[in-house]
């Protein structure tokens, strides 16, 4: 192959990782200049405008004089999202468990503050571009923020949301995942146990995950260490269903121990 065609295969890719920074840069900054972008991708001015112009055309920014500035979704987020974006926390569990996923796989996700950082860091990632990535979410959130990757298809299920939340669940939710097969299902939870395997607070949601479980191959639970040892009210799945946990929780404690002899393999962050 010639550099000459190397080159022409590797600009789509090239295009969709830049697309992808310039949202990012977006979610934090709200507005970006022509000036501003081109300096921080390091390209030029002229690829910037194209950019904004192909991003302008699919609606995911607004063009104005020397810039774009951020699409607005009809609502705002819960304050507690809005507030964990910056949580060292979340981003090392997130990071961790980003990398358990591979390329073009077919991942599925409850909500919450830790899936919602795992969300936006496993979108975020430039090796989509070649094989992309579908995620099933159950959390409006999360799947409004996925809709803007290009290498993302996004699948949010139906059903009735919790405001609290913006979980969705109900019969509309089960139906639509009941014809789902998942690679990879990542979970937050309210308490993790050995002996109580994966809780959270709703009964509703939980019926939920309990389906993506089932439907996955492998299942991915994050969780901070205060919640490990702890049972909330309802059952997600045994401790014996989930392949890795990703927890801030040091190696050494007794909870982590108990965990590994169920089976599943622990990376403490």
């Amino acid at each position: 192959m010639s550099s000459r065609t190397a080159a022409v295969g590797d600009a789509p890719r090239q295009r969709a990782s830049r697309l992808s920074a310039i949202l990012d840069l977006l979610a934090t900054e709200g507005r970006l200049s022509v000036t501003d972008a081109a300096a921080q991708l390091t390209v030029s001015e002229a690829t910037i405008r194209r950019d904004f112009a192909e991003l302008a055309r699919r609606q995911l920014v607004t063009r104005n004089h020397g810039g774009v500035v951020a699409t607005s979704v009809a609502y705002e987020l819960p304050f507690r999202y809005r507030t964990s974006q910056n949580d060292s926390d979340l981003d090392r569990i997130a990071a961790a468990a980003v990398a358990l996923v591979e390329p073009g796989a077919v991942v599925a996700m409850n909500g919450g503050t830790t899936t919602t950082t795992v969300a936006r860091s496993l979108t975020a990632r430039e090796d989509l571009s070649s094989r992309g990535l579908t995620l099933v979410t159950s959390a409006l959130n999360i799947a409004v923020e996925a809709v803007l990757r290009p290498h993302v298809r996004c699948v949010c299920l139906g059903g009735i949301p919790r405001p609290e939340s913006y979980e969705v669940t109900g019969p509309l939710a089960t139906a639509g995942l009941s014809q789902l097969w998942i690679d990879v299902a990542i979970l937050g939870v309210n308490g993790l146990s050995a002996r109580e395997g994966a809780t959270c607070h709703h009964e509703d949601e939980a019926a939920v995950s309990r389906l993506m479980v089932e439907r996955a191959r492998d299942v991915i639970v994050v969780a901070a260490e205060s919640k490990l040892g702890e049972r909330a009210f309802t059952e997600i799945c045994d401790a014996a269903q989930i392949t890795h946990i990703v927890t801030t929780a040091d190696a050494k404690d007794p909870r982590v121990a108990e965990l590994r002899e169920s089976g599943a393999t622990i990376h403490c962050v």
